[in-house]
């Protein structure tokens, strides 16, 4: 671990000759800004002319006499073939560009980009129908809605696609990220640290810590990226190669530094992002309001209640009771399984603590030999996590088919009961053993809503992450919640079940 460089005092820096910036840091800065999202944009506009082309030609194929309602009478094929996979998706481009689908601020993480995309489709939805209105032309509905929903799908198809590709490049090589310079105290540049390296596939990478407080307390101390104190901010980011500046929390007491700071950094190229200290609080609860050009940050409170969490518990019974019809094949067969495996029991329950503190009995498929609670007061040194849970790796107590069903988590399936009796839901915080005690402080929290088959965690690491980072995510998880994010969180689910990452 790097450990921080000289607390050295820098001479004043010359005067700004070009926008409060010096020439010689104005052209060194402007050669190190990252580029990437000018390629990565121009992907983005060849997916979606290339997406709104194939669909045309698949309503055209697929309602080629419905569609001639489009062609003139006079010169109907040139036309038409120019409406249908020119001037249509070059009109795609112009509304996604408007509704802001190219603004990099939303590509490659979030659900923005994708809203963005589902916005504009309704934008050219209605911009056809009232062209089609207003030039009495006679166009067939069914042709015309499978063009623009077939657009639709494409599209966020394709630009689901380039995000993997972007997110791939960025976890294995590196590529396409932003390098930043942290400015604040010791605890606020480390949290943000901290935050903004849980996700790689955001592209960020904190490479320099700049010190405005705490010089002297901080000497010696070991840090993940090497620390400055003292120097120019931009001679800094010349220096380090960085193309960011994360303004960190309370970065300066002086109210004027942070708009000083933009004023310099304007024609350089590089970005200035503030983060306030507001750590796991989602962005849809967070509104900027503008009064006497001083921006609060307005928190709004978790929404646990009203008519989308009515929507959460509907959905949890259908899906579970539809589920559990459809797999009883599945399940009736993996019991057998058991049968054969290890005689006793095909279900293990166990008491766990749900929604408010009331416990009950999880339902899962036993992967254990029957005699496992016995031998686990003989293997408590053997637990490989920590906090509330006991997890081994190559667990001795596990039979080979109980392996096979913890990897692949079919362990978990008749959970469903649990979800349609109302005791659990399919997407919530871990459920917790009820032989552990009341739980007190942060982690209490988690018992405002019923756990989940899945959630955060499971997406995230499942046994791999330690205590306090799974319960950081199911904190983050019900401060957060929302229809959608349970939904996003249930198709990433997918994959990392198929990839079996962090099951034992």
């Amino acid at each position: 671990m790097p450990q921080y460089d000289e607390f050295e005092i820098q001479p004043t820096p010359p005067e700004r000759p070009t926008n409060g910036v010096p020439r010689s840091a104005w052209t060194r800065a402007k050669r190190t800004v990252s580029r990437w999202h000018r390629p990565y944009t121009v992907l983005l506009l060849l997916l979606d002319f290339g997406a709104a082309a194939i669909a045309s030609l698949i309503a055209v194929s697929l309602f080629e006499q419905a569609a001639s309602g489009f062609q003139d009478p006079d010169n109907g094929e040139p036309w038409f073939q120019a409406v249908a996979y020119v001037l249509l998706p070059l009109g795609w481009l112009v509304v996604l560009w408007a509704n802001g689908a190219y603004d990099r601020r939303y590509l490659g993480l979030g659900t923005d980009e994708f809203k963005r995309v589902t916005r504009a489709s309704v934008t050219v939805a209605a911009s056809v129908s009232f062209i089609a209105f207003a030039t009495k032309t006679d166009l067939s509905r069914l042709s015309v809605a499978t063009a623009l929903v077939g657009a639709t799908i494409l599209i966020l198809f394709a630009r689901y696609v380039a995000r993997l590709v972007l997110h791939v490049s960025r976890r294995r090589f590196g590529a396409a990220a932003q390098r930043m310079v942290l400015l604040g105290t010791l605890p606020e540049t480390l949290e943000v640290y901290t935050a903004v390296t849980r996700s790689p596939a955001a592209g960020l990478v904190p490479v320099a810590i700049h010190l405005t407080d705490g010089y002297a307390a901080a000497k010696g101390l070991e840090t993940p990226v090497p620390v400055h104190a003292g120097k120019d901010v931009l001679a800094l980011v010349r220096e380090v190669g960085a193309d960011t500046i994360a303004f960190c929390g309370s970065a300066s007491a002086e109210p004027g530094e942070l708009r000083r700071l933009a004023w310099q950094l304007e024609g350089t190229g590089i970005d200035l992002v503030v983060a306030p200290q507001l750590t796991d609080i989602a962005g849809p609860r967070v509104h900027i309001r503008p009064i006497e050009g001083l921006p609060l940050l307005h928190v709004e409170e978790p929404t646990i209640s009203g008519l989308g969490w009515l929507a959460k518990n509907l959905m949890d019974r259908v899906a579970a009771g539809l589920g559990l019809i459809l797999l009883s094949p599945l399940l009736l067969a993996i019991g057998i399984a058991i049968k054969i495996s290890d005689p006793g029991p095909a279900f293990f329950r166990q008491s766990r603590v749900g929604h408010e503190g009331k416990t009950f009995k999880v339902w899962k498929f036993r992967t254990m030999y029957v005699d496992a609670e016995e031998r686990l007061a003989s293997m408590k040194d053997l637990n490989e996590t920590d906090g509330l849970l006991f997890k081994v790796k190559n667990d001795p107590r596990v039979f080979p088919a109980g392996r096979f069903l913890r990897a692949s988590s079919l362990d978990e399936l008749p959970q469903l009961i649990n979800v349609l009796f109302g005791e659990m839901s399919l997407v919530g915080p871990r459920p917790l053993p009820a032989d552990d005690g009341d739980f007190l402080g942060d982690v209490r929290r988690r018992l405002l809503v019923r756990p989940g088959i899945t959630g955060l965690w499971q997406v995230s690491g499942r046994s791999d992450l330690s205590w306090d980072e799974a319960v950081r995510l199911d904190l983050y998880y019900v401060d957060n919640w929302s229809l959608a994010y349970d939904l996003s969180i249930l198709w990433r689910t997918v994959g990392v079940v198929i990839a079996r990452k962090g099951a034992y």
